[in-house]
């Protein structure tokens, strides 16, 4: 197999097994932690055999994972993730009272790395054309990522006009799958446990032939069969909960992408939400209130 580790992990994650699948996200999420497993650590995480990691770094070209570990490391450096004296200190101190945190921090800072190398493929700029360009933009989310495509459905109300949150409550989802097919887009946040809502409303809107992206975690093995595009990103810093933080600091990233790609009139369209506003609800600090 030819490319670079990542391009291999990449193109695993369409060509590969199940098992496969699930370890290429895994490891894509994981790059900035994985150098620091075993392959019965990652079997263990992934929920496969060792014996499975072995024969997976194998068809990527590896004799072993401890050779793909070896090409993993050049890839992301030996250099501590943005080590600053502030965060040294933070580290000492939380060290010195064997404070998990201090993990979790260095966990998060490469887990927002690995967000910002997303913006850099190619799967990223075909969706960024789309989400300016689509007539219509829905967006959804199950469970405690229902709190993300809110975030992403209203952000993105005030840069384009037609986006909507999809309804959860109506049970048939019929605003997207009754509708013209053409110009419409989804962009689906879900992590584990997967909603079976998840996958079926994917595979649905995919046969109706409506652009699906999935940004989810590193360890949906079903998504990238049923997405144009999967934006892995990591959820797991060793806190009680697992976190959503970079699935918002994704989509930090597609609202400024989505921005520049439209260019000039996003300036009038957000002018105009803001009036509305000010005639409607009225910020803090206003002159004048709300129409009445």
């Amino acid at each position: 197999m030819e490319g670079t580790l990542r391009d291999r992990l990449r193109a695993c994650l369409t060509t590969g097994s199940k098992a496969d699948r699930a370890l290429a996200s895994y490891i894509l999420a994981k790059t900035g932690s994985v150098p620091f497993e075993t392959a019965t650590t990652l079997a263990a995480k992934v929920g496969v055999s060792e014996p499975t990691v072995g024969r997976f770094c194998r068809s990527l070209g590896y004799a072993s994972f401890k050779d793909l570990k070896s090409q993993l490391k050049q890839d992301i450096g030996d250099r501590p993730w943005l080590i600053s004296d502030r965060l040294k200190a933070f580290q000492a101190r939380a060290l010195a009272g064997e404070n998990a945190l201090a993990q979790s921090l260095q966990l998060e800072m490469a887990g927002l790395v690995a967000v910002y190398e997303l913006t850099q493929s190619e799967s990223w700029k075909s969706f960024v054309k789309r989400l300016s360009v689509s007539r219509r933009v829905f967006a959804v989310g199950f469970q405690t990522e229902r709190a993300m495509a809110h975030m992403f459905a209203h952000q993105l109300q005030y840069l384009r006009d037609g986006v909507q949150l999809l309804d959860l409550d109506g049970g048939h989802f019929a605003e997207i799958l009754a509708t013209e097919p053409e110009g419409a887009t989804l962009v689906m946040f879900e992590a584990r446990r997967y909603s079976r809502l998840a996958r079926l409303l994917a595979r649905e809107a995919r046969a109706s032939g409506i652009p699906v992206t999935l940004v989810t975690d590193a360890f949906c093995d079903w998504g990238a069969e049923l997405a144009d595009e999967m934006f892995v990103v990591p959820t797991e810093f060793n806190l009680f909960w697992d976190s959503t933080a970079q699935m918002a600091s994704l989509i930090n990233l597609m609202m400024n992408a989505v921005s520049i790609e439209i260019g000039p009139s996003v300036e009038a369209r957000m002018t105009r939400v803001s009036q509305l506003y000010a005639r409607f609800t009225g910020h803090v600090g206003d002159a004048h209130g709300p129409e009445t």
